[in-house]
């Protein structure tokens, strides 16, 4: 496979709906990725699961099968971190959802009667009822800075697609006039990060997901292949429906290897 005229020399991967479900893997995914890595193909995972550190997230791919180093995979909640430490250091952030403080360390976290500056907004949880919804709200009204680790409206369980944060985010956003400073998918800063660890330029790196507006074509708009997958949340009618198509689509991961010539 070529993406803009240049051979596939990297792999971004999106791990929920691509790699495993609740943390099961999909049928074939532990082979197929052994198969890129005995390839020697450099590849990191991109994901906004929140609900575990970075750490935890890694040692979950390992138990599951998956040859995955701590450092190969990017978060959205250290990119949180990450931004929260340049942009708003020493501020009070009152988080929202399931961040693990792990990956916001040097961030002090406060709680919404402590007049935080920031409201970060992470994974959908049982904290995201209209009580807490509305106090935050007026505190965003107030001021406060509105940062979200991603924009992810849905997420694929065993148990079926749930409601993520975006869901919410977006309305937020209505609701102000405003919108949110997102650091996850589909953030283009979160998709050069991946390409600096990777270390290659854009158009010599693909991207597999099953979301295709928040992988993507997100992935897409700043130069990255796009490979979407039909397992996940994936379905017929929103590719259908969608604003831009993916440059390959293929029934699993397990299509990867060949699909990229390996």
């Amino acid at each position: 496979m070529t993406t803009a005229g240049a051979t596939v020399q990297g792999l971004l991967l999106d791990m929920d709906g691509v790699l495993t479900v609740s943390w099961e893997p999909l049928p074939g995914a532990v082979a197929a990725f052994a198969r890129l890595r005995a390839a020697g193909l450099p590849l990191r995972v991109l994901t906004n699961t929140t609900g575990r550190s970075r750490a935890t997230l890694a040692a979950g791919l390992r138990q599951a099968g998956f040859e995955i180093a701590d450092d190969e995979i990017l978060s959205a909640a250290v990119a949180a971190g990450a931004y929260l430490r340049a942009a708003h250091p020493g501020d009070r952030v009152f988080s929202l959802g399931d961040a693990q403080p792990a990956d916001l360390e040097g961030v002090e976290l406060v709680g919404l009667d402590d007049e935080p500056d920031v409201v970060l907004f992470s994974g959908a949880d049982e904290s995201y009822a209209f009580a807490t919804l509305n106090r935050v709200y007026r505190v965003l009204l107030g001021g406060a800075a509105f940062v979200a680790m991603h924009r992810t409206f849905a997420w694929m369980t065993a148990s079926g697609l749930c409601l993520d944060a975006g869901a919410y985010v977006a309305g937020l956003e209505q609701a102000l006039g405003r919108a949110a400073v997102v650091t996850g998918k589909p953030s283009p800063g979160f998709f050069a990060a991946g390409l600096a660890a990777l270390g290659l330029p854009a158009d010599r790196v693909v991207m597999v997901g099953d979301d295709i507006v928040g992988d993507v074509l997100a992935a897409q708009a700043v130069g990255i292949g796009g490979v979407l997958v039909r397992t996940g949340k994936f379905r017929p009618d929103v590719l259908e429906n969608a604003p831009g198509a993916p440059d390959h689509v293929v029934g699993s991961i397990v299509a990867v290897p060949e699909l990229l010539g390996l």
